[in-house]
């Protein structure tokens, strides 16, 4: 058997294993990263970027649909499956191809293969032993499904989703997480007949409730159906359709059922537990350093229990080679990461819902929500939505939630709002520029400081 080493091996080429490649990298560390498939992981081949590129298609599909409204004429003939396609995959390939050119620039080695944890130090990739000063295992994650529901014909995930030939006329989702709920959006917007079915009592179940009911809201218009608090128990196909039986009796036939049920880990016969690594239902167990059971091997991203996002995987990533180097880098507060669900409305949040809110603070928190129908450019946009910010009983943001088109843009501000403790009365101060759906957070802080303007009734 060969045999090359490394200052850190990395085991996964996505989000968080190849950040830590490139910052071990720049800290002057030498670097083997092992990738299975192609670098960028599932947030660059079947996840974020794709399904992103999908909603921006469903987008201009709504605005020519609409354009009369904007005193536009315009015929919209369809939606042309192939040509959207290709564009994803332009998108997709432009920045793969960008991605191994910086991952060749910082002289980082790629081994393509599966690899396999043999020891606190060791990888083993086909014939080859691959040793590290620090391992880090970045094996991500994959769809999950649930008992009983089998993957195949019209029964699909997203990955499958991601690739369908054609719009389906009639579609059921399973699961109103964010990946159920964008595909909805998607099919909706491409023409699809689309219900969503929810074990939960509401979509985006881990949102605050006040964003729960306005995505609700917009979906009842856009005609999407939202079946919630209720199980599926029996799932049968057939070469022309999927028939859907659900816990309170009803039956729904469609094309096809995507299953959106979450991600599970991708943890299983890679040699963790063998070499000590503590699993718990197969996510890896860490300190909030990152480190697991085993000295110097550490673990980011998907197989981390906590949000499952890229930026997620970019920032561990990044804190793990930081800590491998000796840095000692800040604790990363996972409530301060952002989050963004990108159908039409779109859905973005950091920090603390109401309820944990309340139960981590008392009955002292102030809350306050803005309403997108007193924002200017929001109304030239024909949106409707709403801003809510959540405020401690010493005056601190400690949560924004917005839903409405674009709001994912304004949670740069907001994620400032949080992780840098900023007092509401203090950040209402600052001036927005008009007319932009930023004012909107402004008017939000203004409310909260008692000098509220553009608020209606």
């Amino acid at each position: 058997m060969s045999h090359r080493s490394a200052d850190v091996v990395i085991l996964g080429g996505g989000s968080g294993g190849y950040a830590a490649a490139i910052r071990s990298a720049e800290l002057g560390r030498s670097v083997i990263l092992v990738e299975e498939n192609e670098l960028g992981g599932t947030c660059l081949h079947q996840g974020c970027i794709p399904t992103k590129a999908l909603l921006h298609s469903a987008e201009v599909a709504d605005s020519a649909r609409t354009a009369s409204q904007f005193g536009v004429d315009v015929t919209f003939d369809g939606v042309d499956l192939e040509k959207v396609l290709s564009y994803q995959n332009t998108i997709v390939t432009r920045l793969h191809k960008g991605l191994q050119g910086l991952v060749d620039s910082y002289g980082i080695t790629v081994v393509n293969g599966r690899g396999r944890l043999v020891g606190p130090n060791g990888v083993e990739v086909d014939d080859e032993l691959i040793t590290g000063g620090a391992v880090v295992l970045a094996t991500g994650s994959s769809p999950k499904t649930l008992p009983g529901i089998g993957i195949g014909g019209r029964v699909v995930t997203s990955d499958q989703a991601l690739v369908l030939p054609s719009v389906p006329k009639k579609a059921i989702i399973l699961g109103g997480g964010v990946i159920g709920v964008e595909f909805a959006s998607v099919w909706a917007s491409f023409g699809a007949s689309v219900t969503i079915v929810e074990a939960t009592p509401r979509l985006v179940p881990n949102e605050d409730e006040t964003i729960s009911k306005y995505l609700e809201r917009a979906f009842r218009r856009r005609k999407i159906t939202a079946k919630t608090g209720v199980r599926v128990t029996e799932v049968t196909q057939n070469e022309d359709a999927v028939s859907v039986t659900l816990g309170s009796g009803d039956i729904l036939d469609a094309d096809v059922l995507l299953v959106a049920v979450g991600r599970g880990p991708n943890t299983a016969s890679m040699g963790y537990e063998e070499t000590g690594v503590m699993l718990d239902k197969g996510f890896v167990v860490t300190s909030d350093r990152l480190r697991t059971t085993v000295p110097n091997v550490f673990a980011v991203g998907d197989i981390v229990p906590g949000l499952q996002l890229a930026h997620r995987g970019f920032q561990q990533g990044i804190f793990v080679a930081e800590e491998i180097a000796g840095l000692r880098p800040d604790v990363i507060d996972e409530t301060g990461i952002p989050r963004v669900t990108y159908s039409h409305p779109e859905v973005a949040s950091v920090g603390l819902t109401e309820t944990a809110a309340r139960e981590k603070f008392g009955e002292n928190v102030e809350t306050v929500t803005y309403d997108l129908a007193g924002n200017g450019k929001s109304q030239i946009l024909k949106t409707s939505g709403a801003v809510k910010l959540v405020v401690a009983p010493t005056g601190v943001v400690v949560g924004v939630h917005m839903v409405g088109d674009r709001v994912g843009e304004l949670i740069g501000e907001a994620q400032l709002l949080y992780n840098f403790e900023v007092d509401a009365a203090q950040a209402a101060k600052f001036v927005h520029a008009h007319p932009t759906q930023g004012e909107a957070l402004g008017e939000a802080l203004m409310a909260v400081a008692g000098k509220p303007l553009h608020v209606h009734g």
